[in-house]
């Protein structure tokens, strides 16, 4: 039930559908000769898309995300698993191409590629179903494979898990999959603007991983005012924040996670 009702809200809050929901409502509102109600629900609407596309409040809310888990001054010795978190390829693309076509999180997997020709002993573990409500869609964990081997990543590396839908799901069924040993290192790799709910997950499930990001949406040097960036990685910037921040919430108001913004 979750998984669903977090789909549903989130279709209807991020800022493009609920900017058009809002015009479409001002629209309705006119022709009832609410006037003043269809100006206000207009201009929430213009207003919800001029700050996230000319305006750097996106790029300002992922900044605490993004920073809150740095990468390790010092890389490990030794490294016993590394566990890659879906959402990098493009699942409905691939299931009828067959390649292996990334979105703008696939650095996760270019991240992890190079981890594991630095570290050639540690397992590789891909986590990721389909996540889509909707849409059919290949899963991560089944369209991960060719791009790690045409990477040089050996078969025999490789462990597949391609039934969760969510990050919580992530945690749940990789820490059932994965007999860890006392003393093991492994790195989680995924989005820094997603590392702190999947960190405050994985502690939730008892599977202890030390944070690898990558795929930076901000330089991180950002300032309140007028957009650095194109209209539409701005507005991306303000989707991608509110949905962490919104998952946060949401997470800890259900006890999946201890805070809601965990700490390194």
């Amino acid at each position: 039930m979750f998984f669903f009702l977090s789909k549903i809200f989130w279709f209807l809050a991020q800022p493009l559908n609920l900017a058009l929901i809002l015009m479409a409502a001002g629209l309705l509102l006119l022709g009832f000769a609410r006037r003043r109600l269809a100006f206000i629900s207009v201009a929430l609407a213009f207003l919800v898309l001029g700050t996230g596309g000319w305006t750097t409040v996106g790029a300002l809310l992922l900044h605490p995300l993004e920073a809150r888990f740095p990468r390790p001054i010092d890389a490990p010795a030794k490294v016993d698993g590394i566990i890659i978190l879906g959402g990098g390829f493009e699942g409905g693309i691939n299931l009828v191409r067959g390649g292996y076509e990334l979105n703008a999180s696939g650095d996760r997997f270019v991240e992890a590629a190079i981890l594991a020709a630095r570290y050639p002993s540690a397992k590789v573990v891909v986590t990721g179903g389909s996540g889509n409500l909707v849409l059919d869609g290949e899963a991560d964990g089944d369209t991960a494979p060719r791009l790690l081997n045409a990477l040089g990543v050996a078969s025999d590396r490789l462990i597949m898990e391609n039934k969760s839908r969510n990050t919580y799901e992530n945690a749940l069924f990789t820490k059932e999959m994965m007999a860890v040993k006392p003393g093991e290192v492994w790195l989680l790799v995924t989005s820094a603007f997603h590392m702190p709910r999947s960190m405050g997950l994985f502690r939730k499930a008892g599977f202890e991983v030390t944070a690898w990001p990558a795929d930076y949406r901000t330089s991180g040097a950002e300032t309140l005012g007028l957009a650095q960036d194109n209209v539409y990685d701005s507005l991306q910037n303000l989707t991608l924040a509110g949905r962490e921040w919104a998952g946060l919430l949401a997470y800890r108001l259900t006890g999946r996670i201890d805070s809601i913004l965990p700490s390194p």
